[in-house]
């Protein structure tokens, strides 16, 4: 039997630059193009993913605010087994915001949102 998914990837596209507030982080600049956010789910993965998918949600995550602004859409959405820094280190890209869906990172990634 194979290991149940555990961490996803998103491929988001942001089709014009925006201003928006990361919840406590502050506020930042996100210029338009394609970015890769990495997240985990030990439990209900699938109900996970799915609410990063709905428009209508509570803004509970860094990356609920991003998904929530006009003009951002989820292009694809991979599952994967691999551990997330692991899968989050593999993505060659920029980091737009520090500490980006990293509060609980012990890995030293920076960030887990890249702009690719």
């Amino acid at each position: 039997m194979a290991l149940p998914f555990t961490t996803y990837q998103l491929l988001i596209d942001v089709a014009r630059p925006l201003r928006i507030v990361v919840g406590c982080l502050g506020e930042f600049d996100f210029p338009a193009g394609r970015y890769v956010y990495t997240g985990s789910a030990k439990r209900n993965f699938e109900a996970r993913v799915a609410r990063h998918l709905r428009r209508e949600k509570a803004l509970r995550w860094h990356i609920d605010y991003l998904l929530m602004a006009p003009g951002v859409t989820v292009l694809e959405v991979k599952r994967s087994r691999r551990d997330e820094c692991t899968l989050n280190r593999a993505v060659k890209g920029g980091i737009p915001v520090p500490g980006f869906g990293a509060s609980d990172c012990r890995a030293g990634c920076g960030s887990h949102l890249k702009h690719l």
